[in-house]
């Protein structure tokens, strides 16, 4: 058996239907498309969510909730991600490099999850209580950059 022996099964291909090709052919003249009404004219385009009259899904579901448009999203790093990275000093940028933070979005925020046994500085935007806390018993010193926001 090779490449040039294989087919594919009985009533898989099936020849293109060619419409408007001439009445003889069967599927000329309104090309499938029968007389009148909204799908047999050129340019036909229906409406994204349009449902044939009915009321669409968009507009019986309820709408609840709302989304705040001043939230801040800020990068989060935990305390115990500090116990397993290189160096002393860290900032976002330093941060960014290392590949703990994707984006910094509104500014980086240190959050106090986890354990530190060793010395290291920090800069960022925000720090909750515990990471400060946690960071400055460790020996090690906070720094807040920029205006801190929230």
């Amino acid at each position: 058996m090779n490449l040039s022996s294989l087919t594919p099964p009985e009533g898989q291909k099936h020849r293109k239907k060619r419409i408007g090709r001439g009445m003889g052919s069967g599927t000329g003249k309104t090309s499938t498309r029968g007389h009148k009404g909204a799908r047999s004219i050129s340019g036909y385009s229906i409406m994204r969510g349009f449902e044939g009259g009915q009321m669409p899904l968009h507009r019986r579901l309820p709408k609840r909730g709302f989304t705040n448009i001043f939230k801040k999203e800020f990068a989060i790093v935990n305390v115990r991600q500090f116990e397993t990275l290189p160096g002393d000093v860290f900032n976002a940028d330093r941060l960014f490099e290392l590949g703990v933070i994707k984006k910094l979005g509104d500014g980086l925020k240190i959050l106090g999850t986890g354990e530190l046994t060793r010395k290291i500085e920090v800069e960022a935007h925000i720090f909750s209580k515990s990471a400060a806390e946690k960071i400055q018993k460790a020996g090690g010193s906070v720094k807040i950059v920029g205006a801190a926001a929230a």
